[in-house]
């Protein structure tokens, strides 16, 4: 008698226990960084002095320079075959770097705190990512990115809110809010701690005897393909300050700029997970075509918003490019990479982003000082398109192989 094929469970309930617990991390943590970076851009530019120019070239080689430490860390944990400890250390260099912004008197004390803070994240990004990948079902590896991006995105949610209320309460005190946000940062390194525990080494191969570039001739053509299309990607979504400086130069008034981060938030965190679920069921590449479609729909709303109604609509197609399609990418890097690369994979995936943000960074703050707010969202609109137009064409040539 053939035995019953077991069923494979789905939904929120399906997925692990440590899926959840690394997802509430990422909120705490979350809460913490964008309740200072949802007004970090205004503290600079309005207490310290600094040019838009200056803050997307300041924010860019943060943001890389957190992407280009991912590699590093990845294939770490892939050689130690450990990726927890990483995870915690990234985490609480995150929550170390915190207290260094309410006690910034520089344009270089935001400097060191920015980098401290994303060098952590460096650090923690590929093996977190890798160590959810060892934990999740197959069946349920989009969800599960999925879920983790949309607790996170909770927590960029709350951010926001919380900078918006003490700046209200406080009268525009950015230091206030700058040390309350070091509170959920501490909570977050001590949940990972005690909550998340690491899966035994038997479903993995072996770590090498040495760390080896020659590793990456066992990616697969697939793989290196999800790295250009994520580099590509990055140029035409550069960092979210502008979003914020977006709010401010059509009138928005400091104490509700953080409001901007806010609609963005709400609407990645309620489509992150349904995106993920998507992606476990449908083709990649439709749902990273649907994802780059509505990014330019994003783009054209904030190159042309004159009032406060079509900067939100364009914040809100924003944060839902970012719910279709960043689970997805962890998705898409999860299932081509061998278990054993993972770190690695991920790694170098964030390395290309990592690169490719500081000149997107950079030629978005040069156009908007040179163009004005409008270029710069059209410059992103172009990038956004070119994009789509070599998913579609390689859509294209996998429905008709012999053409």
């Amino acid at each position: 008698m053939t035995p019953p094929v077991p069923v494979k469970r789905t939904g929120l309930h399906a997925i692990p226990r440590d899926i959840w617990i690394i997802g509430l991390v990422s909120l705490a943590m979350d809460v913490s960084s964008e309740s200072i970076h949802s007004v970090l851009p205004l503290f600079m530019v309005s207490t310290l002095g600094v040019s838009v120019l200056t803050v997307g070239i300041i924010d860019g080689f943060a943001e890389a320079t957190a992407n280009i430490v991912k590699v590093f860390s990845g294939t770490i944990s892939d050689y130690l075959n450990k990726r927890k400890a990483l995870t915690v250390l990234g985490y609480g260099l995150s929550a170390f770097s915190k207290p260094l912004f309410p006690l910034a008197t520089s344009v270089t004390d935001v400097v060191t705190a920015r980098v401290a803070d994303r060098i952590g994240k460096g650090i923690r990004g590929a093996p977190r990512d890798a160590l959810m990948a060892d934990i999740a079902p197959p069946h349920l590896l989009g969800a599960s990115f999925g879920l983790r991006q949309a607790l996170d995105t909770t927590g960029a949610f709350i951010g926001p809110i919380l900078a918006m209320a003490l700046m209200a309460w406080t009268h525009g005190n950015f230091r206030t809010v700058f040390w309350v946000a070091t509170i959920p940062a501490v909570i977050a390194v001590f949940a990972l701690i005690g909550g998340v525990h690491e899966p035994g080494n038997s479903g993995r191969a072996k770590p090498h005897s040495a760390l080896r570039w020659s590793d990456l001739r066992l990616f697969s053509k697939e793989y290196w393909w999800v790295v250009a299309i994520g580099g590509i990607f990055t140029l035409a979504r550069f960092s979210e300050a502008f979003l914020v400086l977006r709010a401010q130069s059509i009138g928005l008034s400091a104490s509700y700029v953080p409001a901007v981060m806010i609609a963005m938030n709400v609407a990645y965190g309620l489509s992150a997970y349904p995106a993920g679920v998507l992606a476990d069921r449908m083709s990649h590449r439709q749902l990273l075509a649907a994802g780059l479609a509505v990014l330019i729909i994003a783009d054209l709303a904030l190159a042309f918003a004159s009032g406060v109604p079509l900067l939100f609509a364009g914040v809100v197609f924003w944060g839902l490019h970012m719910g279709l399609t960043q689970g997805l990418l962890s998705a898409m890097v999860a299932g081509c990479a061998p278990s054993e690369l993972r770190g690695t994979a991920f790694g170098f995936f964030n390395l290309v982003s990592g690169v490719a943000l500081l000149p997107a960074s950079g030629i978005a703050g040069l156009l908007w000082y040179s163009a004005g707010p409008s270029a710069t969202f059209i410059c992103g609109g172009v990038f956004a398109l070119a994009t789509l137009s070599t998913v579609i064409g390689t859509m294209r040539q996998r429905a008709n192989p012999g053409r």
